[in-house]
């Protein structure tokens, strides 16, 4: 993302990617004929196009312009914690004490390996609201998405998310041309393919058939490994050198991950139903 928006505003590297990823649905939902949300269904799919099409990508870019991409990996990382919490409250998930206990370990854990990274936390920087609300929106988004792909199924839920939310993603991105051609080289509009065709369309398929298969809280401890893997992929394609405290401090979140992954499921409370 932070590649992306170096040569694109950060609105245009983010509704333009959503409109790349609304055209694909389209044709995916037209070709196989897939039934439209009915009555409040779509209501919900609102929700989840506000949090991970509009509100997450939206938010993120925006804040990638004023702080480095390591000080945003560091409040990302608290992501799955909020996945966890937001599962809770939608989706009436109960988990045991253990799960919560490794949840918050690997939540420290992430937090730490991302801020020994680069430039680290560095301290508060005037983009935390904006990435803080990042992560209260793609929570939302995860939990209302992860109930309606049980209903809808894995791909179609994100598929009518971005039509749902082609409208003024296009509008946002036409008028952001308007004021501001976009510019980049060719790694400047690989990135924005790869955000648009990826990360906000495939990437999803895979993600939100997991959470609909659930329970959401311990699949969302998945995303731990997020940042381990930003170090992994920067090692292999951009030949950045790691030292063995990264390395070790990587194995300690997915170690983190895979614990709060496998511990015993809670029992699971039906939505509006009492205990």
């Amino acid at each position: 993302m932070a590649v992306a928006d170096g040569g694109m505003s950060p609105l245009f590297a983010g509704s333009g990617r959503a409109v790349v990823a609304a055209c694909l649905a389209a044709a995916a939902l037209a070709i196989t004929r897939q039934r439209p949300p009915r009555g409040v269904q779509w209501v919900r799919v609102a929700v989840v196009a506000g949090g991970v099409v509009a509100g997450f990508p939206l938010l993120t870019s925006f804040a990638l312009t004023t702080a480095p991409a390591s000080h945003g990996a560091v409040v990302i990382a608290l992501l799955p914690a909020a996945t966890a919490v937001a599962a809770v409250l939608r989706a009436h998930e109960r988990q045991p004490k253990s799960f919560w206990i490794t949840a918050a370990v690997g939540a420290v854990a992430a937090v730490g390996f991302a801020s020994s990274q680069g430039d680290g936390f560095g301290g508060p920087h005037p983009s935390d609201l904006l990435l803080f609300g990042a992560v209260v929106a793609a929570a939302i988004g995860y939990a209302e998405g992860g109930l309606l792909a049980r209903e809808l199924g894995a791909w179609q839920t994100v598929s009518w998310a971005l039509v749902l939310s082609a409208p003024p993603m296009l509008l946002a991105t036409v008028s952001t041309l308007a004021r501001q051609p976009a510019t980049g080289g060719p790694a400047e509009w690989a990135a924005f393919a790869y955000l648009g065709i990826v990360s906000m369309f495939l990437g999803f398929f895979a993600w939100y058939r997991g959470l609909a298969i659930g329970p959401m809280a311990r699949v969302g401890q998945v995303q731990l490994v997020q940042p381990v893997m930003t170090i992994g992929w920067a090692v292999l394609f951009l030949d950045e050198r790691v030292a063995r405290p990264t390395v070790l401090g990587g194995v300690a979140v997915i170690a983190c991950a895979a614990a709060a992954v496998r511990t015993r499921r809670g029992r699971r409370t039906a939505p509006g139903k009492p205990r």
